[in-house]
Order: structure tokens, then sequence, then C-alpha cells
């Protein structure tokens, strides 16, 4: 079985409103188009901003608190809709999708809490996704007002995905800060995703910790930024060492590397991005079929290590039975 480990569903107004791309992906294309490709299950969550922020400050690209809201509990309506969806309007297709829920560990978390255990009860999840960079929430409120999101994961037995970073620039996904929690926390597990930005340091750790893992989601743009020397992966002294012109190499370098906690995860739909970024467009361009291509390019005894059995591990899904 091949797991794609990390995609979006939905849409995302601050992308929208502030002229970036990705800003939507639509469920039903998102499997066909993957499943075309080999892919037979996806992990999914919705898109990061959320009806709770003050959507005023999207045109500027603000975070901003108060103001112009949607709702007043961050998530309620992006994790609800989802699940629906999912569960309602096409539940032959439910099997093959495996939901997270999304939560930010900053905002009115109490609340957040409480429609997260109405949803559990209600229907199927496996997961919390974070992406503290959009929401400008340091992921180290996981210690104070967001633990109550590591102690439902805990109560559940489920596991988080977070998205990491290692650039100075980024005050709130610090790698190392969530290795510092998961550290914390050894009865819940995490994923730290983008492969840590290459760097080995963090890598190296997620391997000695018996509660992390790592996805490469956005696999191909990243190596792309290693070849431009761009700012958002780790610099070459604390590099991971491979051949990032090729990305199917540096899967197979990584895959020997960290053979148990490796993970397979195209980051659809944000394989490609493309902003306005400081008065310039920047564009890493890629497709669905050219991250298969790279996973697809390793020897079969990989791809199922890296697409199956290690996210089976993470999920603790012993049996593909426990979808349907």
């Amino acid at each position: 079985m091949l797991i794609d480990c990390h995609n979006h569903v939905g849409a995302d107004l601050l992308f929208y409103l502030h002229g970036d791309f990705p800003y939507a992906q639509h469920l039903v294309a998102m499997m066909d188009e993957g499943g075309a490709l080999g892919v037979d299950r996806w992990v999914v969550f919705p898109f990061v901003s959320h009806a709770a922020l003050d959507i005023s400050g999207f045109l500027e690209n603000e975070i901003r608190e108060g103001g112009m809201q949607l709702a007043t509990v961050p998530y309620a309506l992006e994790n609800l809709r989802l699940l629906r969806e999912i569960h309602e309007l096409f539940p032959e297709r439910a099997p093959r999708l495996l939901p997270f829920v999304m939560a930010d560990p900053m905002r009115n978390t109490a609340a957040q809490a409480v429609e997260l255990r109405k949803l559990r009860a209600r229907y199927r999840f496996h997961g919390i996704k974070m992406q503290t960079t959009i929401l400008q929430a340091d992921i180290k409120h996981l210690r104070g007002k967001g633990k109550v999101f590591v102690e439902l994961a805990a109560e559940w037995d489920i596991p988080f995905l977070i998205h990491s970073s290692v650039a100075e620039s980024d005050l709130w996904a610090q790698a190392r800060d969530i290795l510092d929690i998961a550290e914390e926390n050894p009865g819940v597990r995490f994923c730290l995703a983008h492969s840590c930005r290459f760097d080995k340091e963090c890598l190296d750790r997620v391997n000695d910790l018996p509660n992390t893992w790592f996805d490469n989601s956005a696999h191909c743009i990243h190596c792309e930024g290693v070849v431009k020397d761009m700012p958002f992966v780790a610099p070459n002294h604390r590099r991971f060492d491979s051949d990032y012109s090729d990305p199917a190499r540096v899967i197979a370098d990584l895959a020997a590397a960290y053979p148990g906690k490796f993970m397979w995860g195209s980051d659809s739909p944000f394989y490609s991005y493309a902003a306005g970024i400081n008065g310039r467009v920047v564009r890493l361009i890629c497709t669905y079929e050219r991250e298969i291509r790279a996973l697809k390019s390793n020897p079969p005894e990989v791809v199922h290590r890296i697409t199956d059995t290690n996210t089976r591990a993470w999920l603790k899904l012993a049996d593909e039975s426990l979808l349907s």
C-alpha cells in the first residue's frame, strides 16, 4: 500500500486574498490524480489559515487578533467541513482517507479541545496537524496553553504532524523546539514535516528519539532550494549530504541513513509554491507526477518501507481493514 502522508484539502482564504499559490485543493481531484499515479491512501487535513483569525489583514498578509472573524474557535469550521465532506458527501471514498484535524496551539485552545471531543464522538480521524509558521503561533505553546492537544493525542493514541523549519527568521516552528517537546512527551508520536529542511543534526535526533519520525513533503522543491542556495533549507555546514540535483538520489540517501524514520509525502498541492516575497515573485514549481517519479526511481523495498511500513508504525495502523 502506498500512503501519501501529507496533503491539504479545501481552501485557504489568506493565500487567496494575498495572491499566493496554491490556495485550494479539491478532495476528489486529488484522489483521482494521485490514484492514477499509484497512491492508495492519503493523510489529509485542512489548509492553514482559519476563520477565527481577523480576515481583514489577509490582503496584507498580516495575522491579526479579533476584528473581522468568521468564527470564534480556531479550525472548528475547517475540521468539521473536512470530516463532513469525507464521511457524508463522499462515504465511498472515506476508506482510502486518513483525516487529521488542524489545531492552533496559541488561540482559544480550551474551546478547540471541546470542539475536537465533539468531532471525535461523530467521526473517525487519525491525528493532529499543526502549521504554526503561517499562524505566527509559537510551537512552544504546546508546553503551556496548547498542552491540551498533547494530552488529547496521548488519550486518543494519535500522532502529531508538525510543519518544521530551521530558518532563523522563523520564530514559530523550529525543528529543534519540536524535538524538545517530543523528548518531553515520550508517550506521544510526532512527525516533523519537510525532512527538517535537510538539517542533519535534527534528522539524527529524529532517528535517536523513539517517538519521532520525519516526512519529505514538498521534496522536489526543497531539493531545488538547496541547488539555488535558498534560505528555507539548512545551510551547507548543517545539511545532510546528498546530490540535491537528483531528488530520487536524496530519497535513497535519506532512506538508507534513517531506515525506520523516513515517511514519504507529497504535500499536495504545496509541491508547488509561488508568491510575491519582498517585492519579487518566487516560483518553485513541481507536480504530483514528479514527486511520484522521484519516489518510484528507488527499489521496491525502499518505496514500500517509506510509504507503508514506517507510516503504519507512526499511525499505529497495523491492518488496512481498520480504514473500512
